[in-house]
């Protein structure tokens, strides 16, 4: 089967939250499901270990092979991933919006995309037609609402959480699969050898206040209502001083 080098997914190893075993990441394996409803076989990108046991669940969703740019855990992987992007130039770069572990920066697309001089498109949660020049998609918003935006190619697609569910992993397709180790220049990241590395604590969540009085009930419904969400604004083409102005008054607000 010929791979399709118009359009290519970079994928990571995923680590579950309980076992911590090695998986398939959620929004990469979303990511593969979007490419994989418009060709059979994309170009699946991942640089680590060739024997990260999270590369057969990508196989087994049913693409034929994987390219992987063997690097160390010293190294800066998105060095070689934008460097391999930007020798293949591919028209559509599709990702996760970070990694499930290690940096989990969530910076991979932009800095793929600032390499491949490319437009970079959040929570997408699919592909609706794509010609030589331009692709349509279909943005997730806040509160569950959807906008199209035609986006001029080359591009990068982060899927979204509301994206179509991955298909099952097959034993079959994932045994049959063919992993591609090539060898890539590494670059250390010099600022990860200087971290500290602790287990992630999860924030303690406010309770509204509910008079001595009250039933069980309200108790009861007071200490686990989630919050409302409430305020923000949507920024259509906003000017590089009033994105950043946006930001810092959120930030503020949130008290960073």
């Amino acid at each position: 089967m010929q791979v399709n080098d118009d359009i290519m997914v970079l994928v990571s190893c995923g680590h579950h939250p309980l076992s911590g075993r090695e998986r398939r990441a959620e929004r990469d394996a979303k990511a593969l499901e979007i490419a994989l409803q418009h060709t059979a076989s994309p170009r699946v990108v991942f640089a680590g270990a060739p024997e990260c046991s999270a590369l057969r669940d990508y196989l087994g969703m049913g693409v034929p092979e994987i390219d992987v740019l063997t690097q160390t855990s010293e190294a800066d992987v998105s060095v070689a991933l934008a460097s391999y992007v930007h020798q293949k130039s591919p028209r559509l770069v599709l990702c996760g919006h970070r990694a499930e572990q290690g940096e989990s920066s969530g910076m991979v697309p932009y800095l793929v995309g600032k390499r491949l001089n490319a437009a970079v498109v959040p929570d997408v949660v699919d592909i609706l037609a794509q010609d030589a020049e331009s692709v349509e998609v279909l943005q997730a918003l806040a509160g569950g609402q959807r906008r199209r935006l035609h986006v001029k190619l080359p591009a990068v697609l982060v899927a979204s959480a509301s994206a179509a569910v991955a298909r099952q992993s097959a034993f079959t397709k994932a045994r049959d699969g063919v992993i591609h180790s090539l060898s890539v220049a590494e670059t250390e990241d010099k600022e990860l050898s200087g971290w500290h590395w602790q287990v992630a604590k999860k924030r303690a969540k406010r309770v509204k206040t509910v008079a001595a009085a009250s039933s069980s009930r309200d108790r009861f419904r007071a200490a686990t209502a989630a919050p409302a969400s409430t305020g923000g604004q949507i920024l259509h083409n906003p000017s590089a001083e009033e994105a950043a102005n946006a930001i810092i008054q959120l930030l503020k607000e949130k008290g960073v």
